[in-house]
């Protein structure tokens, strides 16, 4: 270490500590003259002489510059009687509940506090209940779904016959499914109304009846003695695995598959094609709304619900076989054909700029016209190869209706200009 660095430190271990002797480097202070000190600022408000801005020092404490008395911290001058009360902070509980002292709202409506309660029919001291929302039930499907049913028909056909599945109990249990069917060429009809349409109008199609052991309805069991059928008297679980619906009516109808085909060759006819509608509630309204208002018939294509499904079957009443019907069809050639016959096809488009009134009535004497599919609609290739596209006027703020309605308000308008051209 150098001689200079040593002597720098033995200066800095003599100094006292925080004291620097650098005093020339210091803000100078300034002076004004008078050689003031920290400390001699004049007092608050700029005053010298010990006098405070605002305040008198030689004014008796609560007496204003003219003399007159201030009054004390907290209370108005007397005069006023808006004033006259002591004003003080007010504290919770200080009010009367649901009353007001002539306050703001107290003038106008009263003091709530002396006001009964009143009901809506008008009685004093009634209590005001709050109306409960109306309780909806919730709606069941009385459907069992079409794989429970395969899987109920498989385990029964591979259950032994002694677990109580005899060979006639498993054909039952077969035509439940879709496969069951076509195989058997049977159908199950499942209801009173069913039952007693299919006995009723289609007599030679009904092979037996079975019943519940706790079916009652003497009448209808009487028809079908009448009718000459036979019938077999179920145990309550039996009937249970035939039956499609969860709770059933104790009275089923094994019958077998027919249908009339409808007639093409007549002068004046409405047929309606039918594109992949696979809702059996759907089908089933189609052929009571063709049959309500006077169908030539209904060509079923392919992709489309088989008109025996049972769900078809109850949701026709049963009505379906009296509406001539041809199933499973390709529509693309049916079209050709119908063409061939004189048929002008109409289909239904949102985007059609004609109603069905608006068509020449020469071309309405023999009509077909397309209902599509519930969530896709008609087939675009079918609309565009049709002879005509009408749509149904209705409210812009709806987009489509329900496969069902449009087949029913079409069906009703063709039955009317069928009607005029008579």
């Amino acid at each position: 270490m150098s001689e200079e660095n040593k002597r720098t430190v033995r200066s800095t271990l003599t100094r006292k500590f925080g004291v620097s002797e650098k005093k020339d480097e210091r803000r100078p202070r300034k002076d004004d003259g008078e050689g003031k000190k920290f400390g001699d600022r004049p007092t608050f408000g700029g005053r010298s002489d010990g006098e405070r801005a605002g305040f008198r020092s030689d004014r008796p404490r609560g007496l204003r510059e003219d003399g007159s008395k201030r009054e004390e911290f907290g209370r108005r001058g007397e005069g006023d009687g808006r004033f006259d009360r002591e004003r003080r902070p007010r504290r919770f509980g200080d009010r009367p509940f649901g009353r007001r002292e002539g306050g703001r709202f107290g003038d106008r409506f009263g003091k709530r506090g002396d006001r009964p309660f009143r009901s809506f029919d008008g009685a004093e001291n009634a209590p005001v209940y709050r109306q409960r929302p109306e309780q909806k039930e919730a709606v069941v499907d009385e459907n069992i779904d079409e794989a429970a049913l395969e899987a109920r028909a498989a385990q029964a056909e591979t259950a032994p016959e002694s677990a109580g599945n005899p060979p006639w109990f498993r054909k039952l249990l077969a035509i439940t499914t879709e496969k069951g069917r076509e195989r058997e060429g049977r159908f199950l009809g499942e209801g009173v109304h069913v039952v007693d349409e299919l006995v009723t109008k289609h007599r030679e199609i009904v092979i037996a009846i079975y019943v519940a052991e706790d079916f009652e309805n003497e009448a209808l069991i009487e028809k079908i003695n009448d009718a000459d059928i036979t019938i077999h008297v179920l145990e309550a679980d039996k009937m249970k695995q035939i039956s499609s619906t969860v709770t059933t009516q104790g009275i089923i109808a094994h019958c077998r598959i027919a249908n009339t085909k409808p007639v093409y060759e007549a002068s004046r006819s409405v047929i309606t094609l039918v594109d992949a509608v696979q809702d059996p509630g759907n089908l089933g309204t189609l052929f009571r709304t063709s049959l309500g208002f006077g169908s030539d018939g209904m060509v079923l294509g392919r992709g489309t619900v088989s008109p025996f499904n049972p769900k078809v079957v109850r949701g026709s009443s049963g009505t379906f076989l009296r509406v001539p019907f041809e199933f499973d069809i390709d529509l693309i050639d049916h079209i050709n054909f119908l063409r061939s016959k004189g048929y002008t096809i109409i289909a239904t488009d949102l985007h059609a700029k004609q109603t069905l009134r608006d068509i020449p009535a020469r071309k309405l004497r023999k009509m077909a016209f397309l209902v599509g599919n519930e969530g896709a609609g008609t087939n675009p290739y079918f609309i565009e190869i049709a002879d005509e596209t009408v749509k149904i006027p209705m409210s812009s703020e709806l987009e489509s209706l329900n496969v069902s309605v449009a087949h029913g308000i079409l069906s009703y308008e063709a039955a009317q200009i069928q009607e005029e051209l008579k």
